[in-house]
C-alpha cells in the first residue's frame, strides 16, 4: 500500500524529522524524500518552489493537498488523521502548544540548528573543517536558549506539560543532534533535565525509529 503522505525533504533535516515524529505518533504511513515522481529536487529549483515558495523544507503532499511550514503541517496531520492527539482540547493549553512550537521553530532553531549544528554538519572551514571560532561565537546563545527550554520543561515529562504534543516533535530532533556534538557535556550534562528528556524521547517507539546520532 502506498504511503498516506509524502514528506518533501531529506530525512536528516531536523524539521523533516519533526513531521516524521508526528506521523509515527499518529500511526500515519509516510515516505520521506526530496523528489517528485522519481525526479530529485534541488533547493529553490522551480519544482521545489511550487511546494514551498520560500525554498525551505519540509513540505507535505497529501493527495492533491500541499502544505509548508513544520508547525502548520503538524497541526494538519493531528487534525486530519486518527490516532493519539498531539494537541490538548483546552483552548488555552492548545495555544500554549502553538506558542512553544512557534518559539522552538524560530528562536531556538536559529540558535541551535542554524548557527551551531550546521557548522558541524556542513563545515565551511579550510579543507572542510569545522570553524571552531564560529562554534565558540554561537555557543553563548545556544546556552541561553537551552536555559529557556529547560525552565519551561521543569519537572514535566514533555515541553508543554504531562502529555506529548507536536511541540515535542519539533524540539526533539534538534536536542538529539546537539547531544552528538563534542561539547555536549557542557551544554547538556549527564543527568541534566534536558539530557534526561532526550533519553526519554529516544526510548519512545517513534524516537527509536527516527533518531540517529551524528557521531
Amino acid at each position: 500500500m502506498s504511503a498516506q503522505v509524502h514528506i518533501l525533504g531529506p530525512a536528516f533535516s531536523s524539521f523533516v524529522r519533526s513531521v516524521m515524529f508526528c506521523c509515527e505518533e499518529k500511526g500515519i504511513s509516510y515516505e520521506t524524500k526530496f523528489e517528485i515522481d522519481g525526479q530529485s529536487l534541488s533547493l529553490n529549483d522551480d519544482t521545489h518552489l511550487q511546494y514551498h515558495p520560500f525554498g525551505k523544507i519540509p513540505a507535505l503532499i497529501h493527495g492533491e493537498r500541499t502544505l509548508f511550514e513544520t508547525a502548520t503541517i503538524c497541526r494538519y496531520l493531528d487534525a486530519t488523521f486518527d490516532g493519539p492527539a498531539l494537541q490538548p482540547d483546552d483552548v488555552y493549553q492548545r495555544a500554549k502548544v502553538d506558542e512553544w512550537a512557534a518559539a522552538l521553530s524560530s528562536y531556538v532553531d536559529k540558535a541551535i540548528v542554524r548557527q551551531y549544528l550546521l557548522e558541524f554538519a556542513f563545515p565551511k572551514g579550510p579543507d572542510g573543517k569545522v570553524r571552531m571560532d564560529k562554534v565558540t561565537e554561537a555557543e553563548p546563545e545556544v546556552v541561553r536558549m537551552l536555559g529557556i527550554v529547560e525552565k519551561q520543561l521543569g519537572d514535566n515529562d514533555f515541553i508543554c506539560g504531562s502529555e506529548y504534543t507536536y511541540a515535542d516533535a519539533i524540539l526533539t530532533p534538534m536536542l538529539d543532534y546537539l547531544a552528538g556534538t563534542p561539547n555536549v557535556s557542557k551544554l547538556m550534562p549527564e543527568n541534566s533535565t534536558l539530557m534526561n528528556y532526550v533519553l526519554r524521547m529516544r526510548e519512545r517507539s517513534s524516537g527509536a525509529k527516527i533518531l540517529t546520532s551524528i557521531n
